[in-house]
């Protein structure tokens, strides 16, 4: 069940035998009604209020809140810091009204120790705190004070800038390795998008969020089997980074991790105009089921290569079986890195 913990003074939590200061609330959210994409928080602290660390690492779209969970108990983050060793910590706390969400927690823990991955957000400790008849699941993660790359994109567009080329070349190449090795270990990430994306200290792509994982390959084999997994996409994949083919999911069909390389296509979308390609679909109120049936218009920008724009054909691609997988889109990001800083190349 995790580890002991307890509250053992005012401000203070112990998680394996290590003492953490409470410094200040990061968010609070609930997971909203199935077709709404993002949660906001109910309670803002002025800037006098925080401490100047920057972004929460599990930010949301409008600053430090709460990323959508995939529990349905309502659930906070708390900004911590280890007085063992003075770092800052994200204290994520789920509040598990019944057995399934205590499940679902304890999944996600077990998601996050699977990996040991640069480009994936490492567990410090996990523990499951007991508080009458409902429990608390709490899981220990690093803070990341640059936050995530949605507030890296906000933070240009306000100033009327975009990332370039190369920086966008560099971040989907540490995204797709991360991907790559949640798909060699059989799962897919199933809910990938630039708020479930964490900035490190030197910009390396973080992907977090891992309680939508699951098995990639999924043989669908009635029609019963494929409206559960439907519903399932519904509840825990954000709809404008949704793929076509979770929207209307056919009775013989097989799903696989390529799921991911359409919401990574998304993600690219956003990092290159600022936005995902469907969120004013959603914004609007039209029907984002319906515009993904359709083959994508990418607009046309001087900022941009002809690689780059043919590389998010081929990840938007409607057809499933069409869209390459991971491995593919890393050989061709290789090839198109810009040289290290400081590294000249030779012009023939």
């Amino acid at each position: 069940m995790g580890h002991a913990l307890c509250v053992c003074s005012r401000g203070t939590v112990i998680i394996d035998n290590k003492r953490y200061l409470f410094i200040q609330k990061l968010g609070e959210g609930l997971l909203l009604e199935p077709h709404l994409g993002r949660v906001s928080t109910k309670e803002r602290q002025s800037p006098s209020q925080r401490i100047p660390l920057g972004p929460s690492c599990v930010g949301d779209d409008c600053g430090p809140s709460l990323t959508p969970l995939a529990h349905s108990g309502f659930s906070y983050v708390d900004l911590v810091e280890g007085l063992h060793d003075g770092h800052f910590y994200a204290l994520k706390r789920i509040l598990c009204h019944e057995q399934q969400d205590r499940e679902e927690a304890q999944r996600e823990a077990d998601m996050h120790r699977l990996f040991h991955h640069p480009n994936i957000l490492r567990l410090v400790a996990y523990c499951l705190k007991e508080r009458g008849a409902k429990h608390e699941a709490w899981l220990l993660l690093p803070f990341f004070k640059r936050g995530t790359l949605w507030n890296e994109i906000e933070r240009l567009k306000d100033k009327g800038n975009f990332l370039t080329e190369d920086q966008i070349l560099r971040l989907l190449l540490g995204i797709c390795r991360g991907l790559e090795a949640i798909h060699a270990k059989g799962y897919a990430h199933r809910d990938l998008k630039p708020t479930n994306i964490l900035l490190g200290d030197e910009g390396q792509p973080v992907l977090m969020d891992l309680g939508s994982m699951n098995q990639a390959c999924i043989h669908v084999e009635s029609s019963r089997q494929a409206l559960t997994l439907q519903d399932w996409a519904a509840q825990r994949c954000t709809i404008s980074y949704r793929a076509p083919e979770l929207f209307s999911v056919q009775s013989h069909c097989v799903i696989d991790e390529r799921t991911d390389v359409w919401s990574l296509g998304c993600v690219l979308y956003a990092m290159m105009f600022g936005e995902g390609p469907y969120d004013m679909v959603f914004q609007k109120g039209d029907s984002v089921a319906l515009a993904v049936q359709n083959q994508l218009s990418i607009p046309q920008s001087p900022r941009h290569s002809s690689a780059v724009r043919q590389l998010l054909a081929s990840m938007m691609t409607v057809d499933p079986q069409q869209r390459p997988h991971i491995p593919v889109l890393l050989s061709q990001l290789e090839a198109l890195q810009p040289p290290a800083p400081g590294q000249h190349t030779t012009q023939i």
